[in-house]
């Protein structure tokens, strides 16, 4: 425990762990310190992790309950915890840019929180890469924990009891087709539009690519609220992007960040990462 550290990676989000091996059984200790910082910061990473989906899977439990992977269970009625983000076939065989995989994954391209389209949307998410392309491949963060917390007092009043529409198939529609099944497993969903982390009483608003439209406004007056948030909090300043290494495995807070990938060429390079996600612990409404 006493070789635990955090060293922050951005002004607003995010820090880097040392001193702790995150695939072996973790002390209560350095779970509560872990958890902490997680709410602090938001986004922690551990590199040079010698990763496999067991401790991966057995790591997520530390912090709740494991998410169904939603495309699995949506498509086939299958549940399975681990997913596969990349272009990675086999140790041999990868997707290119013009594969149905890889254009469905580009929707991970947008600004967005995972999970959001759930009732109970995920937690946090748990991400390790095995491999990462020569260029590109990138993930960045933003915070809509200090994008609310910039806005006005008069503001935040404002968006204090709005709920906001969320919506799957209005999302990922734009970039490649939903498989039918999937779709009809994940109907719009309303949310708060503003959260509070039950740990420090700290607030954010709660949208991102998923967000179709504010309850009872119509739909110009939505997409102007929702548009000017997302713009005001993933401004470059605001954001940290995270330059993937093998072995990294970074966990993230779903309720306060959003994110995206930064895109890749994936007729040159391979890419692969396996992520579980963390359920929530019950509908934003009831919050």
């Amino acid at each position: 425990m006493r070789r635990l550290q955090f060293e922050p990676l951005h002004d607003e989000l995010g820090a880097r762990v040392t001193g702790i091996d995150i695939t072996k059984p973790i002390a209560g200790d350095a779970l509560v310190a872990i958890c902490e910082a997680l709410d602090e910061y938001s986004l922690l990473c551990f590199p040079g992790q010698d990763m496999n989906d067991a401790a991966q899977l057995a790591f997520t439990r530390r912090f709740g309950e494991p998410e169904p992977n939603h495309v699995k269970l949506g498509a086939t009625g299958v549940i399975d915890y681990l997913g596969t983000v990349g272009n990675v076939i086999d140790a041999n065989t990868k997707q290119g840019n013009d594969a149905p995989r890889t254009r469905y994954q580009r929707g991970n391209n947008l600004w967005h929180s995972d999970s959001s389209f759930r009732l109970v949307p995920a937690k946090f998410s748990i991400n390790h890469a095995y491999e990462v392309p020569g260029e590109g491949g990138a993930t960045q963060f933003a915070s809509m924990r200090t994008g609310y917390e910039r806005l006005s007092e008069e503001r935040q009043k404002t968006l204090d009891p709005l709920q906001v529409l969320h919506d799957y198939v209005f999302s990922r529609s734009q970039v490649a087709p939903v498989d039918p099944n999937h779709a009809a497993s994940l109907p719009p969903i309303e949310h708060k539009l503003v959260r509070t982390n039950p740990g420090n009483g700290r607030k954010n608003y709660y949208v991102g690519s998923h967000a179709r439209s504010i309850i009872g406004w119509t739909g110009i007056e939505s997409r102007k609220l929702i548009d000017e948030l997302l713009e005001q909090t993933t401004r470059a300043e605001h954001v940290y992007a995270h330059q993937w290494e093998v072995g990294d495995t970074l966990i993230w807070d779903n309720r306060c960040l959003l994110h995206r990938g930064a895109g890749y060429d994936a007729d040159k390079w391979r890419r692969m990462m396996r992520q579980t996600r963390v359920s929530g612990v019950g509908p934003t409404l009831n919050e």
